[in-house]
């Protein structure tokens, strides 16, 4: 008998509509009089890699979810091509009746498969993961394999942008394997609202951020794209 998968769930509430996978916490969230806006807190501090790599050509998202931040990146990056890799064909179904996701076209495709046999050498200079099953990470998307795969997987210059829960037990242990893979150029973030913690890390780009610099992009983008880019400077710390 084949294995069903996990409960796939749509729920509207105070004008957002939420999606659910394996349970009742939110995977993903639409404003419905907005939807490629960003409704949750940690899915906007995901684009904080921005203020290190702010013209990104090839992007690989691993986990659709909703599809907040292809559609993110569809609207508002459109120098970005974005390939999204999602293991379950219902999701990427249920994205595209409930969650506004735009069909495939020369900026974005979806493709069903494992995110974790999805990486090539050199192939996207930005890789996103946000993959959960109800509030559990992913464990293949946090090996000390992938995390190998996937700094070969960036261009000379990329980043790395992966979405945590801040209570997540692995965490540390996540951090290092990140670490040792990016010969400890690694960022992280708490987002400001959400529990979550976004580390980036880097590839091909300077060691020690150029503070100053970043303060300045950070206007220019929090004018360009409405995120609190200025506040996401501010948060963004060294794991040691």
């Amino acid at each position: 008998m084949k294995k069903r998968g996990p409960t796939i769930a749509v729920s509207d509430a105070g004008g957002y509509r939420s999606l659910h996978v394996g349970g009742e916490a939110i995977q993903s969230t639409m404003k419905l009089g907005a939807p490629f806006a960003l409704a949750l807190d940690y899915t906007r501090c995901m684009m904080a890699f921005l203020l290190f790599h702010p013209q990104p050509r090839e992007a690989l998202m691993i986990g659709l979810g909703g599809g907040s931040l292809a559609k993110f990146f569809h609207r508002h990056l459109r120098s970005t091509r974005v390939r999204v890799v999602e293991l379950d064909p219902r999701i990427v179904d249920t994205a595209r009746a409930h969650f506004a996701l735009p069909p495939d076209d020369a900026r974005l495709t979806v493709e069903i498969g494992d995110g974790a046999e999805a990486l090539s050498p050199e192939c996207c200079d930005v890789m996103m993961i946000d993959a959960y099953h109800d509030e559990a990470h992913v464990p293949k998307l946090a090996s000390a394999a992938f995390y190998d795969a996937a700094y070969l997987a960036l261009g000379a210059r990329g980043a790395l942008v992966v979405n945590y829960m801040n209570d997540d037990p692995m965490f540390d242990q996540y951090l290092q394997r990140l670490e040792a893979a990016f010969g400890g150029a690694v960022l992280m973030m708490r987002a400001l609202y959400d529990p979550n913690i976004i580390a980036f890390a880097f590839k091909g780009l300077p060691r020690e951020p150029d503070w100053d610099e970043l303060r300045r992009r950070a206007g220019t983008l929090q004018a360009r794209l409405g995120l609190p880019f200025r506040k996401y400077v501010k948060r963004l710390r060294s794991p040691a």
